[in-house]
């Protein structure tokens, strides 16, 4: 009888592990119009997938205090398979504006991109170890 409960344990923690989505994890911003860039931490809110702003950077690569750390960055943001992620919003601290957003994963880069009317900016962020 112990072996079954030790087995589906097991079975059910795999599961779990299994179906976290490959973008999630701490990824490196490009540097805004200031020169600053931050980490953003990217994991599941519900069935979404959602960013959280961390840790921020001068342009020297020093660590800095920033109001906007903890502030959600992205959110709503749903797998479409093969690596697209689309139908979310983003928000840029440089410029304080949300943009609808979509998101490609490749590799250890996430390509994200955003339109506000018909104004659109991207950048490529790079997997933080």
């Amino acid at each position: 009888m112990r072996k079954p409960a030790i087995a589906t344990a097991a079975m059910l923690l795999g599961a779990g592990t299994a179906m976290a989505d490959p973008v999630f994890g701490t990824w490196q911003t490009e540097p805004g119009d200031e020169g600053n860039f931050a980490l953003v931490e990217i994991g599941a809110c519900g069935d979404r997938i959602c960013g959280v702003l961390g840790q921020a950077f001068d342009a020297a690569g020093n660590s800095i205090d920033s109001p906007n750390t903890g502030r959600r960055m992205i959110w709503d943001m749903a797998a479409q398979g093969g690596g697209q992620y689309g139908g979310g919003k983003i928000w840029a601290p440089d410029r304080d504006r949300t943009y609808n957003s979509r998101m490609s994963l490749r590799g250890d880069v996430l390509k994200v991109s955003g339109c506000v009317l018909g104004i659109c900016r991207s950048q490529s962020w790079g997997r933080a170890n």
